[in-house]
């Protein structure tokens, strides 16, 4: 729900890497300098000097692809061997790097998931019992089939309950706590304006599909689309035993109530203004603008009744929802109930349910099978009992020497990051030394929480997996909502420790990288300086970017939203942001599909940015040392090999459309190329012309930070 900016490629739980944008303050190399210099003879004499080169680790060479030419299209360069060698796995949307490292990790995750379950004599209440008793009742499919709905019923029996508005109002409130995803979404959080106190929040939800245009759209994939999702409701229906006419009649009655709800709903886009998500009012103004919601019941029965103040993300959203709990009959909304209950509990229910599940997510994404049960019930663990799991992981996994190297780096990029901001020549010395003020505030975390999650009040057995699914959701619940009243946990994170990915909170004004990040090809302590800088170096400049891109700016060193720009600064960076947003655009990655400049902004800053400040850095790192060129490349060309080579991606159409549509970041090639196209650094570490298509006139360069 916060506005948390991470770096996946939408490959890793739907979340990615994200890395900011600026143009390095030391360099003035433009195309010009560079024009005398063909490609193809920077090239040729790249290729002749590498049989006498030292051999480089950490970028591997064998990925190239030496008969494009990097100056056209350096996302062929630098990974088409690779990308013509590794096809897209059959239960794979798409595949690359962070795969295959999520891949690497998976191994080391499920070793240590085996020990666990096989270990039946672990003391009762211990991390390893819980976690070992969790991923052993998930794996125990006999057991799940043997119980068929057994354990779905209670719950289903209390919607069948419901005989009113009142008793509808406090089963929407416990579906909160058991994170079934109807309705909306509620939570404590900071607050974005005080962030030194945690407020309650609604933001508007209740949705299935990816997002509300795919309720909205008319064009022929849009309606596929639909129709298979039509065939998903009926099918689960079905399960549940209703008939074949009512199981239909079910499935048009969830769609209709959603489309409705999607109509109500902001776009991803408009969704990116932190201050048109911020609506505070007071528990006696949302009680009467939406009385047939009664937040105030729900806050009470879910632990918050000292709640007097809500920020209400989307108005308009809850007034249109209050308006549909009092004109759509009562048997419809708890048929939409019975169905976000059923299907955000899939995985612990018979094989029927998973079946049909990814049937329609084959739809979707283009996927051809589905994930092993073990890596899709690993990823449960983890999401049910990260900090748990996670002590487990980084006692085997990540060493504090990587952790002491990491910190090194990320004090190098903040060096390097604040040198920019004073050399910028389009901000005045007033929001520069707002800027460097909230540089300096950046909280970095590395690998793992310094004080771990206390799970003493969860209670997880091998009876069913259902049963342990719901008693995590409602502990995750519960914990969250312990915070309301409390001084702000600074401790807490937002990602697991194995996770592969990254993220900059803005309330917290902080830079989060868990252990899992920290490994090749990000991360490789034998590597040199410029695979290292060009990939976890450019990680952590994009964090920090995000801090300063079209939303993060919004935020001051505190992390309130709070306007510290002067006016002329604020309109000179969005003149320079919309620079970005019109070239992303531009983008197709599919015939008649083209990215969403103002969805990506964020990203594509960050991207841009971490790149430039992470060039800045490693030419402080290597500054009066004599460096080979390892593997026949100079230390600058091997960096931006190691960027590009971090997004090596192959996609289906069927992935690369959702992405499109809901991601906030941009496809791979795009990531790996749209900075570049920027840099002239890049242009003259490989020799490209003016007219190559890896370059952009100077006076069309996106400069910001």
């Amino acid at each position: 729900m916060k506005n948390r900016n991470s770096l996946t490629l939408a490959v890793v739980a739907a979340a990615g890497l994200t890395l900011a944008g600026c143009s390095s303050s030391k360099s003035t190399t433009t195309a010009s300098d560079t024009a005398a210099t063909s490609t193809a003879t920077a090239t040729s004499a790249t290729a002749t000097t590498q049989a006498e080169a030292p051999k480089g680790t950490g970028l591997n060479v064998a990925n190239i692809d030496k008969s494009a030419n990097p100056c056209d299209n350096f996302f062929q360069f630098a990974s088409g061997s690779w990308l013509k060698n590794n096809p897209i796995p059959a239960a794979e949307s798409r595949w690359g790097s962070f795969n295959e490292l999520a891949d690497k990790n998976n191994a080391v995750m499920r070793q240590i998931l085996d020990e666990a379950a096989a270990n039946t004599t672990a003391a009762k209440g211990s991390n390893a019992q819980k976690v070992g008793d969790y991923y052993a009742s998930a794996m125990d499919t006999v057991a799940i089939e043997k119980a068929g709905l057994k354990y779905l019923q209670p719950e289903l029996a209390k919607i069948a309950a419901v005989k009113d508005l009142k008793g509808l109002q406090a089963e929407i409130a416990r579906q909160q706590t058991i994170g079934t995803g109807a309705f909306y979404y509620s939570g404590v959080g900071q607050d974005d304006k005080i962030s030194s106190q945690y407020a309650v929040s609604l933001y508007q939800g209740g949705l299935s599909l990816p997002d509300r245009d795919y309720y909205l759209k008319d064009d022929a994939r849009s309606k596929s689309i639909r129709m298979a999702y039509v065939n998903y409701l009926t099918n689960t229906f079905k399960l549940l035993g209703d008939s074949p006419a009512v199981a239909a009649k079910n499935a048009q009655t969830v769609l209709a109530f959603e489309t409705k709800l999607a109509q109500a709903s902001r776009t991803r886009v408009a969704l990116r203004d932190p201050y048109a998500n911020y609506n505070k009012m007071t528990l006696a103004e949302v009680q009467k603008q939406y009385p047939n919601l009664n937040v105030a019941g729900a806050l009470k029965q879910n632990g918050l009744g000292a709640a007097q103040e809500v920020i209400v993300g989307q108005p308009d959203f809850f007034k249109a929802e209050n308006a549909l709990l009092k004109s759509t009959p009562l048997a419809e909304l708890k048929t939409y109930m019975r169905w976000h209950l059923t299907t955000s509990l899939t995985s612990a229910l018979p094989k029927a349910f998973g079946d049909e599940s990814f049937a329609f997510s084959k739809v979707l994404s283009g996927a051809k099978q589905q994930q092993p049960r073990w890596k899709r019930m690993l990823r449960a663990t983890d999401g049910a009992l990260g900090e748990a799991f996670g002590q487990l992981y980084v006692d085997k996994a990540f060493s504090p020497e990587a952790k002491a190297k990491a910190k090194q780096m990320v004090e190098n990029l903040r060096a390097a990051f604040a040198e920019h901001i004073q050399n910028l020549d389009w901000m005045s010395a007033t929001t520069k030394e707002q800027a460097l003020k909230k540089l300096n505030a950046f909280t970095v975390k590395i690998g793992y929480p310094d004080k771990w999650k206390d799970y003493s009040a969860l209670t997880i057995s091998r009876e069913s997996y259902l049963q342990n699914v719901l008693a995590s959701r409602k502990w995750a619940y519960k914990d969250n909502v312990g915070h309301y009243g409390k001084p702000i946990d600074r401790n807490e994170w937002g990602m697991t420790p194995p996770t592969v990915n990254a993220y900059y909170n803005p309330p917290m004004n902080e830079i989060v990288f868990p252990a899992g990040i920290m490994q090749p090809p990000f991360f490789d302590p034998k590597a040199d300086d410029a695979v290292n800088y060009g990939g976890m170096g450019a990680v952590i400049g994009h964090e920090m970017t995000h801090g300063f891109d079209d939303q993060g700016r919004q935020y001051d060193a505190e992390g309130n939203l709070k306007d510290w720009w002067t006016k002329e600064d604020a309109a000179k960076f969005t003149q320079r942001a919309d620079l970005v947003d019109k070239q992303y655009s531009a983008f197709s990655p599919l015939d008649s599909v083209f990215v969403n400049g103002k969805l990506t902004m964020g990203e594509n800053l960050a991207d841009i940015g971490g790149l430039n400040i992470a060039y800045t850095a490693l030419k402080k790192a290597i500054a009066g040392k004599n460096v080979p060129n390892y593997d026949g490349y100079t230390p600058e060309q091997r960096f931006f090999l190691a960027w590009a080579q971090i997004w090596r991606t192959n996609s289906r159409p069927e992935a690369l459309r959702q992405q499109v549509l809901t991601d906030p970041h941009s496809p791979a090639q795009f990531r790996t190329e749209g900075p570049l196209q920027n840099m002239p650094q890049f242009y003259e570490a490989f020799g490209c012309k003016e007219d190559a298509k890896m370059v952009r006139a100077e006076n069309v360069r996106a400069r910001i930070w």
